[in-house]
């Protein structure tokens, strides 16, 4: 049977994609948009794009949803599934965070048991993260999901802190990148993100040996130029050096650390130390010794002064200016790097940290 004169259409949604705000570029980061023809839209939106907190605090990230030209939260007919996940630094994952659905919550990973939805109101989907860890820095998406409606909308929670530069006992370019994340780990800090050197370059940070960032890139900052970092004629700026092999290609690296809860001090003790009578001394003053982290995050964060250089927890020597002045870096405010001295034989002071419970 011949049927002529016939089109049969059937229309059952639209469909459209939208860059992400972030990065464009990317097409896995691309944001699908799916709606009803004939229904209104459903939206979600952030009323901040950055969040600024600090360890150990709580912060709320905002999020909220709503149909377009309506001031209804949904349309009562489907059940609201919200899900926040972060976005890795290289936007290649995404790690699960907290699910919504009904009366049914899960939280995951690390953020088990501190998070939570504000739910100040029917379409508030904003997520409180307590007990803020350096490890929560970064960006996180917000999803709500209606039926065959789906938006979202990305939030960045940034941390109070500081960059700071670290190689190990070896010496300058002798880490790979995951050695360069757990040495980082290792002195209370976590690997910098590219936006934090940034900052801490924006803030004055000048360093020639080029360090491992979060996302995999080799780079660092000079707001000095010279002829050994890159040309005396160059610019000020954070030079790249690229991509590199993650397993094989070795750099230093450059670390981020916020606030702490406790006590960093210089130990009054009548005698220099080795540096086991060092960790012995911290131990039996009821601390442990202090890690490079913490020393830098006292001196930035504090403003923490001494002129006595004393061991560290990797066995490095620094001491924190804070107020420059003659025979203490009279050049510059700074953590002034001593060396790693024979642990045995050479004798210092020693900074040591408690921890409030």
């Amino acid at each position: 049977m011949k049927m002529t004169g016939l089109l049969f259409l059937v229309l059952i949604s639209v469909c459209w994609a939208e860059p992400h705000p972030d990065n464009s570029s990317l097409e896995h980061e691309r944001i699908i948009h799916i709606r009803e023809e004939n229904g209104p839209r459903l939206l979600v939106v952030a009323e901040q794009a950055k969040i600024f907190s600090q360890r150990g605090g709580n912060v709320t990230l905002p999020c909220k949803f709503y149909h377009e030209h309506t001031s209804t939260a949904g349309s009562g007919t489907h059940k609201i599934r919200v899900k926040w996940t972060k976005l890795t630094s290289d936007y290649l994952k995404e790690v699960d965070v907290f699910v919504a659905m009904g009366h049914h919550r899960k939280s995951y990973g690390k953020y088990q048991g501190r998070v939570f939805l504000r739910e100040s109101s029917e379409n508030d989907a904003s997520l409180i993260i307590t007990n803020i860890m350096l490890e929560d820095y970064g960006r996180y998406k917000c999803e709500v999901i209606e039926g065959l409606e789906d938006d979202t909308a990305v939030v960045a929670l940034n941390l109070e802190g500081v960059v700071f530069p670290y190689s190990p006992r070896l010496g300058r370019y002798n880490l790979n990148f995951h050695e360069a994340q757990q040495a980082c780990l290792d002195q209370d800090s976590i690997i910098a993100s590219f936006d934090q050197l940034y900052e801490a370059w924006r803030s004055g940070l000048d360093w020639c040996n080029a360090g491992w960032l979060s996302d995999g890139s080799v780079q660092y900052p000079i707001t000095k130029p010279r002829e050994p970092c890159g040309g005396k004629n160059t610019v000020p700026g954070v030079r790249n050096y690229g991509f590199w092999d993650k397993e094989k290609s070795r750099y230093d690296v450059f670390c981020f650390t916020s606030n702490f809860n406790g006590r960093f001090y210089y130990l009054i003790h009548p005698t220099k130390l080795t540096y086991d009578e060092a960790v012995q001394a911290c131990l039996k003053d009821g601390a442990q010794i202090a890690k490079v982290g913490q020393i830098f995050a006292a001196w930035k964060l504090l403003g923490y002064d001494r002129c006595d250089a004393g061991w560290l927890a990797d066995g490095s020597v620094r001491y924190p200016i804070s107020r420059p002045r003659k025979r203490c870096s009279p050049n510059e405010a700074a953590v002034r790097f001593v060396g790693f001295p024979d642990k045995k034989h050479k004798l210092y002071g020693v900074y040591c940290f408690r921890a409030y419970n």
